[in-house]
């Protein structure tokens, strides 16, 4: 039953409830005592920002109950404070719903983003996580926002897959057997065994399966968690992520990159005009030009270079990277981020890669080295979004598909475009990524609640 009693934080903090009689439920987050007055601190998850409760001692109180970490229910008057928040709550009676003690881990103000990760459980109670929640639920109702609006139709392709999108191989193994019993056999293992009979994995990307659903409604996204067996341990990676991913039927390269501008554009101003408070806070205490990403992304248009226009800029640069730019070899993370951190200094798409760096579902272009695809790069954090014109030509998908020994797997996937193949187009978003870019955080673990990386399950 919903505790209809109960009175959101957000709302007191509004204004709307003043001079009213209130119930308050929530979280210690501090407390001070005086001699005749305890000024308690409190969140109930419903904003940001805490309130202040104003305890008189005119009725019996345990000061070592009301530590932080404890969750505790009040009564009283809203009422205006003199303080630095606009109000407070008077309270007439205040009761302890379960008590934390000294051993609590989080009695500092400040902790490091290593020692939280150990605690992953309660870290959400810090005003970084908190405010981190706030955000990423605002950043993910902008992205349903942006597609809704334009008629996109939300689709949900399958965790378990038999083939790996994106030809790296860093696939988790999925089997209802004992492990050991596959690793005995070896090579000689029967997966007929198994509950699929045959090997299957998680999915590292929905693309293929929203292709096939945008070639009969036109216009679809999918919104889901993709997993990468992926043994770096870099800021950037993580074994359990979020990924957004447009499949949109005759759209060629051109419609594919004015929609990934508008999409970041607009998913980055619903953010802006509804986390103000908890963009203030990453501004202050996390990386001090946060503000001014909001303002490069919002206000300027994107830039855009080929691939080996980028790689000549590099080679003439006259700076000394530690991997030598090569237009035979793909751009290193220190190549991305000096051609938008100095030399472009706003978002950036490089454009037309040699198809060889690329999967072989992106469209070839007529001079048969390149393919037609795009990556955004923006500054201080590099690309967050990689997408192409798909292969519609289902001979030319063919023949790629043979040149790379790919098997029979995928065979549902050369059938689209046997049956009624139309030019199409998609991209994809690390969610986390972005939520990075964002609030500022550097290391994608700290974006995610309970992160999964190498060697790591917090």
């Amino acid at each position: 039953m919903i505790n209809q009693r109960r009175s959101r934080i957000r709302d007191i903090l509004s204004g709307s409830l003043t001079d009213k009689e209130v119930e308050v439920w929530g979280w210690i987050r501090t407390s001070r005592f005086s001699k005749t007055v305890s000024f308690i601190s409190v969140n109930d998850g419903s904003c940001f920002d805490s309130l202040q409760l104003v305890v008189a001692y005119s009725f019996d109180l345990d000061k070592g109950q009301l530590l932080t970490g404890s969750c505790v229910r009040a009564k009283g008057q809203v009422v205006t404070s003199p303080g630095i928040q606009k109000f407070e709550v008077q309270v007439r009676e205040l009761s302890i719903v379960s008590a934390a003690d000294e051993r609590f881990p989080l009695q500092k103000k400040r902790h490091s983003q290593e020692f939280l990760r150990e605690i992953a459980h309660l870290r959400p109670r810090t005003n970084t996580h908190l405010a981190l929640g706030f955000m990423r639920n605002t950043l993910a109702t902008a992205i349903h926002g942006f597609f809704q609006a334009r008629g996109f139709k939300y689709v949900h392709s399958p965790i378990l897959t038999k083939s790996d999108c994106e030809g790296g191989g860093e696939t988790f193994l999925v089997t209802a057997l004992d492990p050991k019993k596959i690793a005995e056999a070896g090579k000689q293992f029967d997966w007929k065994e198994d509950l699929f009979g045959q090997p299957v994995f998680l999915s590292v990307s929905g693309q293929l399966e929203a292709e096939a659903m945008a070639l009969a409604f036109g216009e679809v996204y999918t919104f889901a968690p993709t997993f990468r067996a992926d043994p770096s341990e870099t800021t950037r990676h993580a074994s359990e992520f979020w990924m957004v991913e447009p499949e949109m039927a005759f759209y060629d390269f051109e419609d594919l990159r004015d929609l990934v501008a508008a999409f970041i554009k607009g998913i980055t101003e619903t953010v802006w005009k509804s986390c103000q408070t908890e963009i203030q806070f990453f501004n202050k205490f996390i990386e001090p030009d946060l503000t001014a990403r909001y303002s490069t992304i919002m206000e300027q248009d994107f830039g855009q270079i080929t691939f080996y226009e980028a790689q000549e800029l590099l080679r003439k640069s006259g700076k000394t990277f530690e991997v030598t730019p090569d237009p035979e070899k793909d751009l290193a993370t220190e190549h991305e981020r000096y051609l938008v951190d100095e030399v472009f200094k706003k978002p950036l798409f490089v454009t037309h890669y040699p198809k060889v760096f690329k999967p072989f579902y992106m469209r070839q272009n007529e001079d048969g080295k390149t393919v037609a695809c795009m990556d955004l790069l923006v500054p201080q954090v590099g690309e967050i979004v990689g997408g192409s014109q798909r292969e519609e030509r289902y001979d030319r998908l063919l023949k790629t598909m043979k040149d790379q020994n790919m098997n029979d797997d995928l065979r549902w996937y050369l059938e689209t475009r046997l049956w009624g193949s139309a030019p199409h187009s998609g991209f994809g978003l690390g969610f986390e990524r972005m939520l990075m870019y964002l609030t500022g955080m550097k290391n994608i673990k700290d974006v995610l609640a309970f992160p999964r990386a190498s060697r790591r399950v917090w």
